[in-house]
């Protein structure tokens, strides 16, 4: 059974960068789709990028192409959100969640997945 965790966040002025970094336990992320997505105060979880496997295609909301990118390293187990913020990005908790792997099928919607993380809080400051 595979478990994830979160990590990275913390404190980012408009257009800097941060690189949140999601582990996982107990299975290689070879076999799984893995998706970030962020949950502002009083707002719904929002997909922001997801990766079908290692080297596999991947997705990006409209609001964050061109400025996020997701990567997997296989020999940490590990996925990247590497985001470079600008407006709108505002103050969200992000999440990392993981499902079986379907082929390239790129899981967009929260109730697809199985396992989440804790999150870790990005607060985005003027």
């Amino acid at each position: 059974e595979v478990h994830i965790a979160e990590s990275g966040g913390g404190t980012v002025q408009a257009g800097g960068s941060l690189r949140l970094s999601c582990a996982a336990f107990g299975s290689s992320l070879v076999d799984y789709a893995v998706g970030w997505f962020r949950q502002a105060p009083g707002k719904e979880r929002e997909a922001v990028s997801c990766i079908a496997s290692r080297d596999g295609p991947t997705y990006y909301a409209d609001s964050v192409k061109g400025r996020f990118s997701i990567s997997s390293d296989g020999a940490k187990n590990t996925v990247y959100l590497q985001m470079i913020s600008r407006p709108p990005d505002v103050t969200a908790i992000y999440y990392c969640a993981v499902r079986r792997r379907q082929g390239s099928y790129l899981p967009p919607m929260p109730h697809e997945y199985d396992k989440w993380g804790q999150g870790t809080q990005v607060t985005v400051s003027s």
